[in-house]
Formats: C-alpha cells, structure tokens, sequence
C-alpha cells in the first residue's frame, strides 16, 4: 500500500507506510525531523514502534553526518537464510534432538566459544582495521573482557540475546530453510555506547547544550566523525562475518542429525540496523536505516514474523519515497516489561504450539502477541517488496 500518513511536525516530513503508530513513536519521529542534517524526509516502515535513542523502522538520510544513537549499539544487526536441499518430509518426527543440536553448536545470551573456532582468514580480515580503532580510542579495548582470547575473537560465531534467534523453516513448496538473527555482539555493543556519549560531549563543547539528548551527531570533517566511521564500518562486517560463521556452524550440526543435504542458496545476508552511504534525491547521503532493510529493485532480502508467525523471504521495488527500504520484521506492538506482565508461559506455549522452542518464563517477552500483526505488515508494504516465498518455523532457538 502506499503512504497511509505523512507526519508535519519538524524541520522536513515524516512518511509512514502504516496508520498504526503510537503517539509516543510519532513524537520519537517528529523530534529526528527537527534536525538541521536530516535531507529530504524521514521514512517510516510499517513496522514502526518506539526505540532507544531513534524510532524503530525509521528510514534516517543525513547530509554529511552521522547520528550514533539512531543507529544505536547492536552495530550491523540483521538476517541470513539458506535453503537446503532437504524437503519437509525428511525430517524426523520429534524435532528436539535438532534443536539441542544447535543450541549445542551456538552459544547463546553473553556466552561465547571456549576456544577459536572461526576460520583464521576471517578473523586476519578483522583484526587490522579493528586494532586501528583501538589505537586511537584505547578506553574501547578496556570495554573488551580477554578470557584467554579478546572477547570479540570467542563471540564470532555466537547468537546474543533479546530478540535474536534461530530458526528451521518451511516454504511453501516444503523445502527447508535454516534462517537467523544476530548482530555485532559485545563488541558492537561496546563501539555504539563509547561513540554515543562521545557524539554527546562533542555537540556540548561546540553548543554548549544538547538539542536532545539522544539525537547528537558527529559532523563530517569534525571531531571524531571518522573514527566513528571507521569503527561503524568495522562493526556492520563483524557483524555480516558473525552471521556467516553462524550460519557454517549451524550447517555442520544439522549434517549429524539430519540426512544428507546441500546448502542450495544463500538468500541474503543483510544488515537491518546500519549506515550506507548511498544515493538520493540527486546527493549523496548517509541513510540510517534503524530497523530497516534495504529493497533496491530485485534485491532480496528476509522480513521475519514472530515465534509463531510467517516470514518471508522478498524482493525489493525500488521505492523512492522509503529510499529503497522495506520493513525488518513484525514490529513489537509491547514492551518487553509489558509483555511479561500481560503473558505467561502456558500463553507462550499456546501461541508456539507446533513449534520445537522454549517455551519458559525467561522467553514469555519474546511471544506473537508482543508482535504486529506480521500479514497486516506486510499488506502495508506492497509498493515496497513482493514475496518470493513464504516460511514457517518449526524449529525456533531464542537467544
């Protein structure tokens, strides 16, 4: 569907590809659209909804500037998914031994590997440009904890916590899809706060105040901008390496209890939570895309529903008006503190029922009905992606 409503209320408008947004992520948006640096408009996906530091699903261009807090910490967050050469019927009737298998292979929440076990030509790849960061901001490598290896070294390869996960998936022709979500870790998260609060002293010293406390900006050619570039550059590959490493580990496990396969296809490995430097409205600008993906004609990309929901695998328009974006998943319709409040653990079994996954209080935040509603979402977005194939999960690892 086309622009449902068109926010007035800053320095440039805000277009939103949905009419359910709530007044305090319409506040959110209106505030980015005061800035002096946001060209053009801002964006806003179907999926749109409150966040820390800038609106979740807003589409941020700026001109020759970067702010921290939109991107926010979880640097390069985003989607992989593969498909195999296993068809539905192969699977095995009581899928929890699949499950333990991969929860085997990835550490979960802050864990990570008790030894190296990414390819050494990816972590050569990282350690260079990283340690130039380093250098220059050495408080960073303080934020790092060693345990035998430097932190970030042991984390390749792990899934986080909150709302990343890993899933088995079907389409509609019942091929399997392995399909997951994770970002840049605690080192990610580390170069987001430093960065943050230096964007924050810098606008002070230069203002002396801060328009908003969540909205500083590093201005290009002052201060620190290009080691926050730098650093952010760095983080969105850790990021895609992290993903990629996952995706190797998962492939290795799933061949110990399952019968032959091939990965057939990569659909897409793709950040949703990033800066690109990128072309529109006849200048080059910096796009944030905070909760987005990028939906350039013929680009695939992956749009995941909830435990318990549809996903889908896509196919961008092109679209002009939501720079080339689309939206990164349901959208969470609660808070997480809402939602365990609202919800129990015989909720979340009822809502996953058929679906091998946890089924706990300590995942009861994470349940469909925190969620948009996935089908409406993508209803909303017809001007942004079609669909290449439906899935639906039967095997879900929570982070």
């Amino acid at each position: 569907m086309p622009i449902q409503m068109t926010l007035n209320q800053g320095r440039v408008p805000v277009k939103i590809f949905t009419d359910d947004v709530d007044a305090a992520s319409l506040e959110q948006l209106g505030q980015i659209a005061q800035l002096p640096i946001v060209h053009g408009h801002i964006a806003a996906m179907p999926d749109v909804h409150l966040g820390i530091g800038a609106t979740v699903g807003a589409v941020i261009p700026t001109a020759g500037a970067i702010i921290p807090a939109a991107v926010g910490v979880d640097i390069g967050c985003g989607m992989n998914a593969v498909r195999l050469s296993l068809r539905a019927e192969r699977l095995p009737d009581n899928l929890k031994r699949i499950r333990n298998a991969i929860e085997q292979a990835i550490p979960v929440g802050f864990a990570q590997h008790a030894q190296d076990v990414a390819k050494r030509s990816t972590l050569q790849a990282l350690e260079k440009p990283l340690e130039e960061v380093l250098q220059r901001h050495p408080a960073l490598r303080k934020m790092q904890r060693n345990q035998g290896a430097p932190t970030w070294v042991r984390q390749l390869g792990t899934l986080g916590g909150g709302n990343h996960f890993i899933e088995l998936c079907i389409d509609e022709a019942d091929h399997l899809w392995i399909m997951l979500h994770s970002g840049s870790r605690g080192i990610g998260n580390a170069i987001g706060r430093y960065f943050i609060e230096l964007a924050k002293r810098e606008m002070e010293q230069q203002l002396g105040t801060l328009p908003h406390k969540d909205l500083a900006y590093f201005s290009e050619g002052k201060g620190h901008f290009a080691d926050y570039v730098a650093a952010l550059q760095w983080a969105q590959e850790y990021a895609m390496s992290n993903r990629r490493e996952m995706m190797r580990l998962i492939v290795e496990a799933l061949r110990k209890t399952l019968p032959h396969f091939e990965a057939t296809r990569e659909a897409v490995n793709c950040h949703h939570n990033y800066v690109a430097i990128e072309q529109h409205l006849g200048r080059q600008l910096y796009i944030t895309r905070k909760g987005a993906i990028a939906a350039y004609q013929d680009q695939l990309g992956i749009i995941p529903g909830s435990m318990g929901s549809r996903s889908y695998i896509v196919r961008g328009l092109g679209n002009p008006e939501s720079f080339c974006s689309c939206s990164h998943g349901a959208g969470r319709r609660m808070s997480r503190t809402q939602a365990k409040k609202r919800f129990s653990a015989e909720d979340l079994a009822q809502q996953t029922a058929g679906i091998e996954c946890r089924k706990d209080d300590g995942v009861v935040d994470e349940i469909p009905s925190a969620y948009k509603d996935i089908d409406q979402v993508m209803e909303n977005q017809r001007d942004l992606v079609e669909v290449v194939h439906t899935l639906r999960q039967v095997v879900c690892v929570k982070g």
